[in-house]
């Protein structure tokens, strides 16, 4: 029988190997469910329940679950909640945390229940509010959180917020969905994917329609930020160069 487990802390990493000093490839966010795939003393391998995605997490940051969460879950929605557990101690609560067996603004994490103390729910309205919630991000390498989100990191947490689930890398994210076969048949929501000189996809961001039908593309590079965005790629101003090559569009939802 497969073994489950859950991340029970606010953020964690997972890693490309089973070492501190390896490269930082994901996140595992607070109530994200993975499957123990092999393990050694310190160590397990995983794969995320929500997107299949592997990689190797400190045994000491997720808890092992003897069965399923089987009510009611919420997503959280706010950039940020606060909590408190059963110590009185604060736990923070990164948007996209999975709440299972949410009541009354109280959720439980493996063996603890985690009380609200500062909490909003369906505070966005749409695919742009949603994105524009994580203006100034900064980048980092793997991120998923407040605290720093990859390009691909930011898309995939946006979706979710907006109520679908995406894979995890700009190349997975590619595969699926509808093609649109130019910008001016884009629509708010579209995923606009960029590659490099060698064809290979690196980069993602999310289309965004203006009132006046001009096209913009909200993207974390350095940080998360809008720039103009037309057939050729990515415009930025404030260079006055094109710093990403457009590749193909695609309308997931």
């Amino acid at each position: 029988m497969e073994q489950i487990a859950i991340c029970h802390l606010s953020v964690v990493p997972l890693r490309k190997e089973p070492s501190v000093k390896s490269e930082m490839v994901n996140q595992i966010i607070m109530g994200e469910l993975v499957t123990i795939l092999d393990e050694n003393e310190k160590w397990y391998m995983v794969r995320l329940n929500h997107d299949d995605y592997e990689g190797w997490v400190d045994k000491k940051q997720i808890e092992l679950l003897n069965k399923l969460p089987t009510e009611n879950s919420m997503i959280s929605e706010a950039v940020l909640n606060i909590g408190t557990d059963s110590q009185k101690r604060l736990i923070y609560i990164p948007a996209g945390s999975i709440m299972h067996n949410f009541k009354e603004e109280s959720f439980d994490c493996g063996n603890q229940t985690i009380r609200l103390t500062s909490y909003k729910q369906n505070c966005y309205t749409g695919i742009e509010e949603v994105s524009k919630a994580f203006l100034k991000i900064p980048y980092l390498w793997g991120g998923r959180t407040l605290m720093g989100m990859d390009c691909s990191g930011f898309t995939q947490m946006v979706f979710r917020l907006h109520g679908h689930s995406i894979k995890r890398d700009a190349y997975q994210q590619a595969e699926t969905g509808e093609v649109v076969a130019f910008v001016d048949e884009c629509k708010s929501g579209d995923l606009a994917f960029f590659d490099n000189a060698d064809g290979k996809i690196t980069h993602v961001g999310i289309v965004l329609v203006e009132t006046n039908h001009t096209f913009k593309i909200i993207h974390c590079s350095g940080e998360v930020r809008i720039d103009a965005f037309d057939h050729q790629g990515i415009y930025n101003e404030t260079s006055g160069t094109y710093t990403h090559n457009l590749r193909l569009i695609k309308r997931v939802f």
